[in-house]
């Protein structure tokens, strides 16, 4: 399909309208062998640990036809979701995107209108693509020149930071593609030097020793003794690496409304959650992304944290 005089322009301002800070476009094209070859060198040294969904889906992973046949662009989005109010010093720490509303129905919902928008334009079909699914969304917003790939695993984009979620378009639509982003964090190594876990190595993050992964995505019963000996007050995720990025040193709150805090949120503090039961947590933590931890995960890991591991 031949590409549409002018619409990149209307789709970029489509996208600021809905609440997007960053809007670039891409080929559709398979991704390129050398970040193939990472990605794989990645999952057979055990570096996505408690992540076995990232060795699923390899081929689609890869190939963006696979998810919509006919594609020709990827176009990649960036939110912004720094809350305008943070949780007391002193109360066990969630990492900073789970504090409002899931991002996964917030960017799902937002994206879809844009995907309406470019069929009443166009008549192209597009598929949105967040997080959950099989798609390589740094790889992509590298690609379509909205940020570049830190040292901290993080998309950071100019002149804005890494405190952004991201989603894809893959579209039957054809698009110029703009400049791949080719900035880097050159010999800051910041994130390195400050990750509780030291889980960093020049972009590559070892998940056995994350601990927004093992505070999110481990299912055990009880954290490893490594983890427990770093976990700090963090109760759900870390934002530490990008906490002392340069990067982020004038983060601005998002425009988003459903990604600011409710006091009853900002309020918990450890007894409260190692009290708290089922029914207030599916209150509490409704359409949040803290429920693919769980409430046991939660437990859990205040328990580490006061050093109550038995």
């Amino acid at each position: 399909m031949d590409s549409h005089t002018g619409i990149e322009s209307l789709i970029k301002t489509e996208a600021q309208r809905l609440g997007f800070d960053a809007c670039g476009f891409a080929e559709a094209q398979p991704v390129e062998r050398d970040a193939v070859d990472a990605y794989h060198d990645w999952i057979s040294n055990g570096g996505h640990s408690c992540m076995t969904w990232a060795e699923r889906y390899d081929d689609i992973r890869h190939d963006p036809h696979l998810l919509l046949p006919g594609a020709r662009s990827v176009i990649c989005l960036a939110m912004n979701y720094y809350p305008d109010r943070l949780q007391p010093a002193d109360a066990p720490q969630f990492a900073l995107y789970a504090y409002g509303r899931d991002y996964h129905e917030v960017l799902r919902n937002r994206a879809g209108r844009l995907a309406q928008f470019i069929h009443d334009k166009t008549g192209c079909l597009s598929r949105v693509c967040v997080d959950s699914a099989p798609m390589r969304e740094r790889y992509w917003a590298q690609r379509s020149g909205i940020g570049f790939v830190g040292l901290n695993g993080m998309v950071i984009l100019p002149g804005k930071g890494s405190f952004f979620v991201l989603c894809e378009l893959v579209t039957e639509l054809v698009l110029t593609p703009d400049h791949p982003c080719v900035l880097t964090c050159g010999e800051c190594h910041a994130c390195e030097r400050n990750c509780p876990g030291q889980a960093l190595h020049s972009g590559v993050v070892d998940t056995r020793k994350c601990l927004s992964c093992q505070t999110i995505e481990n299912r055990d019963p009880q954290l490893p003794q490594y983890i427990v000996e770093r976990i700090g007050n963090r109760v759900y995720g870390c934002d530490e690496c990008q906490r002392c990025c340069p990067h982020n040193r004038h983060a601005t709150p998002t425009r988003i409304p459903e990604f600011q805090p409710r006091d009853e949120f900002l309020a918990l503090d450890a007894q409260a959650i190692l009290n708290m039961t089922q029914e207030q947590f599916s209150r509490i933590f409704s359409h949040s992304a803290v429920k693919r931890a769980k409430l046991a995960g939660l437990q859990r890991n205040i328990r580490a944290i006061k050093g109550q591991v038995k």
